[in-house]
């Protein structure tokens, strides 16, 4: 059966009846494409299964491996992965919870985490917060991993530093970059030059789209030591649902069984059971979907091109986040220091709000290399899209 597009199947008034944060957070004349979360109905499979237990009380704690088989047999079809280790899989609240647990099995309070900036936010605060020190490896001006960079950061690090970290977003979260068989391999080699231990968010890895391919670090040759975090959460809109797995290569199995038990504990059952459901027969509602944003990137690419020229944006291969570069504008403040909170606004995010009445996620909170950047959440209507862009393009003229 064919599934509809379901980017389109809600409307701006079902939308507004929501109370998270996307379309709670500002008031009802902002047209929201900041955070992380899709306008989309929940997918079938997954509404039904989370029915049926409400129907039947099923509302106690979370048990069984159903979550690492549906995942493994998601990453074999998928990614043509056989090797996901759904054995030893661990049970985890989300994947930051995770990659934070995962950094007390292998790294000591003060020991350095390596992050390939501008990054993903919560990168800094979970890390400070779990008592860690966050070092910046900035991407290249294309918004690619700078092996040589990494290189030079690792060298550096390892001679003062007996444990040191490195924390990868795959796909990149915000430049939407997929990193090829190639990068992943030259990573995972430098970090067993230097000893450096990786842990992945993946959490991105079911929404690459047409164009790239998603290659699972643990797959590539060097990282038998490493560690990844995946879940269902932003694929099908499910980060209401709390549950992700954190795994690990065959070199790092001793390091991941000493996760106390009661971290499995903060995953939720409603969450485990949605997610279960998602990568079980979730597929046809996600090629749904992918097709639906595929088409919304190429609006966006065309649309900035033509009516917004002053903005450079580098095509995302994944996520639904597309990473602009609103220097030209001349309205970012180049002593201003970031990262900060997610809601921060600064420079042209603030301008957009005020003047376009769009809220979009600041760069500068996304570390070294964002300031002057907005970050744009594409997974909504063509229509909502539109109307949002259409409103910058309003406010861009006029500084015109």
């Amino acid at each position: 059966m064919r599934v509809q597009n379901p980017l389109e199947q809600l409307s701006i008034d079902q939308l507004r009846q929501r109370t998270s944060a996307k379309w709670h957070y500002y008031p009802a004349d902002v047209l929201p494409m900041w955070v992380a979360e899709m306008d989309v109905p929940l997918a079938e499979p997954v509404a039904q299964v989370l029915q049926r237990a409400v129907e039947i009380g099923d509302t106690g704690y979370a048990a069984g491996h159903a979550y690492a088989q549906a995942l493994k047999d998601f990453a074999a079809a998928r990614w043509g992965w056989d090797g996901f280790p759904a054995d030893s899989a661990k049970s985890v609240p989300d994947v930051m919870m995770g990659i934070v647990e995962v950094l007390r099995l292998i790294s000591e309070p003060g020991d350095p985490v390596v992050v390939n900036c501008p990054v993903y936010p919560p990168f800094y605060a979970f890390v400070t917060h779990a008592g860690r020190r966050v070092v910046e490896s900035p991407l290249t001006a294309e918004g690619r991993i700078d092996v040589d960079r990494l290189r030079d950061t690792f060298a550096d690090l390892t001679r003062d530093h007996e444990r040191v970290v490195y924390l990868l977003s795959s796909p990149h979260n915000p430049t939407g970059a997929v990193h090829t068989r190639e990068e992943l391999t030259a990573v995972a080699g430098l970090a067993r030059t230097y000893g450096v231990r990786v842990i992945v968010d993946e959490i991105h890895a079911p929404l690459v789209l047409p164009g790239a391919q998603f290659v699972p670090y643990l797959s590539v040759p060097g990282a038998e030591d490493a560690f990844s975090v995946l879940s269902a959460s932003k694929a099908w809109n499910l980060a209401g649902l709390k549950a992700a797995l954190a795994v690990a290569g065959p070199d790092a199995q001793t390091d991941l069984a000493r996760m106390p038990e009661e971290v499995a504990h903060g995953a939720s059952h409603f969450g485990v059971m949605a997610h279960t459901e998602a990568f079980r027969r979730g597929g046809q509602w996600l090629d749904a979907l992918l097709s639906g944003l595929d088409a919304n990137r190429s609006l966006l690419i065309d649309f900035v091109s033509e009516r917004m020229p002053e903005l450079m944006l580098e095509p995302p291969q994944g996520t639904y986040l597309a990473w602009l570069d609103a220097r030209a504008l001349g309205l970012h403040d180049e002593g201003f220091q970031g990262p900060g909170v997610v809601s921060d606004l600064e420079g042209p995010a603030r301008y957009f709000l005020d003047h376009a009445r769009v809220a979009l996620s600041s760069g500068h909170v996304f570390g070294t290399g964002g300031g002057g950047h907005v970050r744009l959440n594409f997974a909504t209507s063509q229509a909502n899209l539109l109307e949002g862009l259409e409103r910058m393009a309003s406010s861009v003229e006029n500084l015109r």
